[in-house]
């Protein structure tokens, strides 16, 4: 099965998230919601699959970065460490069409997290 981010890697490099067309998935880990900065929507959307397992990094990463943009700093370091600490990685399909490893994502997250860089998008989702 291919896992896909979709979304984690834009999401997580600085800079302007690029629009690209959603992938074919056959489960929903809130690309289309993260995109649209439908934060609420994204953790709905990802909580509600039933598809992947809860400890998925895809899953895990997203949820991770939809919780940190609603102000969940706590349970979003949580699910990046969780991922960042694994002992296995797949690599996911970013939205750009790259291939990272699904720790460096996490790590990545957790770094934003220290930096308070997700604090920019909740505070956004407040006005």
């Amino acid at each position: 099965m291919i896992i896909l981010t979709s979304v984690a890697l834009a999401i997580l490099a600085q800079g302007p998230v690029a629009a690209v067309a959603g992938p074919v998935a056959e489960y929903d880990v809130g690309y289309e919601e993260l995109v649209a900065r439908r934060d609420a929507d994204a953790r709905k959307a990802i909580e509600a699959c039933d598809e992947l397992s809860q400890d998925d990094p895809a899953r895990l990463i997203n949820h991770a970065i939809a919780l940190a943009r609603t102000g969940e700093y706590d349970a979003a370091r949580a699910a990046f460490t969780a991922v960042a600490e694994a002992r296995t990685s797949v690599e996911l399909e970013t939205a750009t069409g790259d291939w990272v490893d699904s720790r460096r994502l996490a790590r990545k997250g957790l770094a934003m997290l220290e930096r308070g860089e997700f604090s920019r998008y909740y505070a956004l989702s407040l006005r």
